[in-house]
């Protein structure tokens, strides 16, 4: 199933059930926190669809709200091997992990301003865990028991100011910084291990395709290793790491750097379309 907050006709933010193109409004029964912990009551998408009372709106019309509110936003770099390359490195042996902060997350079709003060801005195309269940210091095999399901994120990056320390946070966590949506859809619905496709489109243009299977650690390998060293709490956020086909990548001189205009769409098969306009 697919779930997503979003702003109603009467500028409530409300939390709906998506289906077949159209965003149904599930009211006052249960709000997606709710779900996202586990503590809904049961919800059948056939049932909540076919109640006469239950409001639906076109999913390309709504407004949407930020999914979560998370305690934390974990990020993972250089999970895949071409991009690990492209960048200067080499495939990593453990997970590299680096965070964001919560006032960077916004939702689908929020514009995005970059700071007057920076240039070298890029884009990230990444698949995102939503978690559904705390998790410290969890096994591989019990990880996934611990995930909600998966959304679609951007890891907006601002280069010049990423590499002044060898911690990139500074470069990563600008307001806004990490577009998030429009919906989450269940674990039982997206299994990160086939063959989905992950692609970003700037202005139109196809500028990162990949595979979410060629990540160089799984989900479950990603929920693990961080519940290690942090809490992991139910909407906690994990940008599981970008393809290569970043402008870092590219040749000096040839790096040609998001400017204000620009339009960035995100897409992973079989989850949505992420789309944000930088301003």
């Amino acid at each position: 199933m697919k779930f997503c907050n979003f702003y109603t006709p009467e500028g409530r933010v409300a939390t709906g059930l998506v289906r077949d193109g159209l965003v149904y409004d599930l009211g006052d029964r249960v709000s997606l926190r709710q779900i996202v912990r586990g503590n809904n009551p049961a919800i059948k998408g056939e049932r909540v669809a076919a109640e006469a009372d239950t409001p639906s709106y076109p999913a390309d019309s709504v407004k949407y709200a930020n999914l979560t509110s998370p305690s934390k936003i974990a990020c993972v770099g250089l999970n895949y091997k071409r991009h690990a390359q492209e960048t200067g490195g080499k495939a990593p042996e453990h997970p590299v992990i680096f965070s964001k902060f919560n006032d960077s997350l916004c939702p689908h079709e929020t514009e995005v301003p970059l700071p007057r003060w920076q240039r070298c801005f890029d884009y990230e195309a990444e698949l995102v865990i939503v978690m559904g269940k705390e998790a410290w210091n969890v096994s591989e095999e019990e990880a996934d028991k611990h995930i909600f399901g998966y959304t679609v994120g951007n890891d907006l990056s601002a280069r010049d100011c990423q590499f002044l320390s060898n911690q990139w946070l500074i470069g990563k966590t600008f307001p806004c910084f990490a577009p998030v949506g429009p919906w989450v859809v269940t674990k039982d619905e997206f299994n990160p291990d086939d063959h989905h496709r992950i692609v970003c489109r700037r202005n139109g243009e196809i500028v990162q395709d990949d595979y979410t299977d060629g990540m160089i650690f799984s989900c479950r390998q990603i929920v693990s290793f961080v519940s290690r060293y942090c809490r992991l709490q139910p909407g906690d956020l994990i940008f599981t790491g970008t393809p290569s086909g970043v402008i870092l990548g590219k040749a000096k001189g040839t790096r040609d750097w998001l400017v204000p205009g620009e339009t960035l769409e995100v897409e992973v098969e079989g989850i949505c379309t992420l789309k944000n306009k930088l301003i």
